[in-house]
């Protein structure tokens, strides 16, 4: 049998500094803080490894969410290797700091609003955008060193651009893949069921419930069959984020859990 999911928890914009979320995932139990940099107090120039060794030596891990906006596509040649820097910086302060997984979001870029249908640049200009996306893979597998793997998160369904440029990034064995169910509901299942046709680069998982495109609820609060879901996380040894935003949510999906055997 695969080993049961390892189960973190998000970080929580109104809780605070490093300190605040280590404490509130040891007193649940929980296994780790995914450390959200488009959050102030996670920025790698603020964050230090020996204060992550400090939380690690009592029993929490962390793995780090990119900033969701990161873009490096973007046809701003300074603005794309700023974008690609900050990967890269955050990259080596994983490996330094021992944090396994980082999380990015896949760009989908800028689109036109044409009378028929949305016009997506980085699919009208995607053989423009394929060296620029070749070289951010070869550059992040050189600063993961090994270290970590980088997970890409489905957001608001693939393009089909994004599909292919997400293939490319899999030829790297430092990248993986993250199912975002929420996200997957809130669009249909096609994003889940690309990810499943691929699923055995599947390492993370960011679990939440949903309602229709209401998502980031409660476990137990939407329409969700969480169950299958926690058992597809255990058959990949997958990382399971309880990616809510409020601390009463992540203490609600903390007993849901736990009062069914996976806590």
């Amino acid at each position: 049998m695969p080993d049961a999911p390892v189960i973190g928890m998000g970080s929580l914009p109104e809780k605070g500094g490093l300190d605040e979320h280590a404490a509130l995932c040891r007193e649940l139990g929980l296994s780790f803080v995914e450390l959200n940099m488009d959050l102030p107090a996670f920025q790698p120039d603020r964050l230090d490894a020996a204060s992550l060794r400090f939380w690690q030596d009592k029993g929490v891990g962390f793995t780090l969410h990119l900033p969701e906006r990161l873009d490096m596509l973007d046809f701003i040649p300074r603005v794309r290797e700023a974008w690609t820097q900050t990967a890269l910086d955050a990259a080596a302060f994983a490996a330094e700091a021992g944090i396994p997984v980082l999380n990015m979001h896949l760009p989908a870029g800028v689109y036109f609003t044409l009378p028929d249908r949305r016009l997506y640049l980085y699919e009208e200009y995607e053989e423009e955008c394929l060296p620029q996306l070749l070289r951010f893979r070869g550059r992040m597998e050189e600063a993961l060193r090994g270290r970590a793997l980088l997970a890409v998160e489905n957001t608001g369904g693939y393009t089909a651009a994004q599909g292919r440029m997400l293939d490319r990034l899999l030829e790297s064995p430092a990248f993986c893949l993250c199912l975002d169910v929420g996200h997957d509901h809130g669009t249909g299942g096609g994003d889940g069921a690309f990810i499943l046709k691929r699923r055995e680069r599947l390492r993370h998982m960011h679990l939440h419930d949903a309602l229709g495109r209401r998502d980031h609820l409660a476990l137990g609060q939407g329409e969700l069959d969480v169950e299958a879901l926690l058992n597809l996380a255990k058959e990949r040894s997958c990382r399971v984020v309880l990616e809510v935003k409020r601390e009463a949510e992540l203490r609600s999906s903390v007993q849901y859990l736990r009062a069914r055997g996976w806590l």
